[in-house]
């Protein structure tokens, strides 16, 4: 039994524990595991591996991913390296120009094409900046077996060339010249450049990329009561989570110590019965008093 009560209140303990710890992650961080483009990269790529079987070269390939990864859209589209080099890639938001070679060359390629959507300013930030458009981005992989596609991005050699990425009209409040190119890297990477027409981004390399404008002064106020929000939420929840813990290990104890209470007083009514006296207010045993009589000498003295 005891065993028992200290299982389960060394369970109720590893409960309490992970929720207190999960309470400022999900603040901060969201509750997704991809919560880094790296691991969305992959995760992508192996949706798509399981979801197309055999694509057909040339076919454009919408993928839909899981309801938590809703807001993302992904198409795909495997190419043959000679029709690539002679014409290019025009698709969605994308103008790939002819005379791009894959590196290192694979007879064949497939190109995923990424919108992120409401979810970009959830896996890329810029410090100092608001993205106001989608992340846009596509990456080559090898394709040369018909089933599965290589897990080794291939590098696209512009020579060059440059590769268009359009985007949607941003609102008339940020038409006011400030507005850059942003191609976002690994690592937390990014670097700037400018428009080259309107709504127009140039970049020399896949990737993913966005428009971004700086920060007013609200707008980093904004960010900063937003994160002082989180702290207060997870540390009012984990001070109300130590608290249920406390009182959850408190009620534990209590009942450890009744069960032992009854086991002695169980043990007690088992053994021989004793008197009780009392000395003013005090309860007292009191074991009966029964004389031994002498076997030897008093015999030989009545003899």
């Amino acid at each position: 039994m005891q065993r028992g009560l200290r299982f389960i209140s060394w369970w109720v303990i590893l409960v309490v524990l992970r929720s207190a710890v999960a309470i400022p992650v999900l603040g901060s961080d969201g509750n997704s595991s991809m919560s880094t483009p790296e691991s969305l990269d992959d995760y992508i790529l192996k949706f798509v591996n399981e979801s197309l079987k055999r694509p057909r070269t040339g076919t454009v390939y919408k993928v839909s991913l899981p309801p938590s990864f809703s807001g993302i859209e992904v198409s795909v589209v495997r190419f043959r390296s000679s029709s690539f080099w002679v014409r290019g890639v025009n698709f969605s938001d994308f103008w790939i120009p002819p005379r791009i070679i894959p590196m290192p060359y694979v007879k064949r390629l497939v190109i995923v094409f990424e919108n992120l959507h409401n979810l970009s300013s959830h896996y890329y930030h810029v410090p100092g900046y608001e993205l106001i458009a989608p992340v846009l981005g596509f990456s080559a992989y090898d394709a040369s077996n018909s089933t599965v596609l290589g897990s080794q991005k291939l590098n696209l050699s512009t020579d060059g060339t440059l590769i268009s990425i359009h985007f949607l009209p941003f609102p008339e409040k940020h038409a006011n010249g400030l507005i850059r190119c942003v191609a976002l890297g690994m690592n937390k990477s990014y670097e700037f450049s400018n428009m080259t027409s309107p709504n127009v981004c140039s970049a020399r390399h896949q990737g993913h990329f966005s428009l971004a404008v700086p920060l007013t002064p609200s707008n980093h106020k904004k960010e900063g009561d937003k994160l002082w929000k989180w702290w207060v939420v997870g540390f009012v929840g984990g001070f109300f989570v130590l608290a249920l813990l406390c009182l959850v290990v408190l009620c534990i104890h209590r009942l450890v110590v009744r069960r032992k209470i009854k086991e002695m007083e169980k043990q007690s009514e088992r053994g021989v019965p004793l008197d009780t006296f009392y000395i003013g207010r005090t309860k007292l045993p009191s074991a009966s008093m029964i004389r031994t009589q002498p076997s030897g000498v008093e015999n030989e003295y009545v003899s």
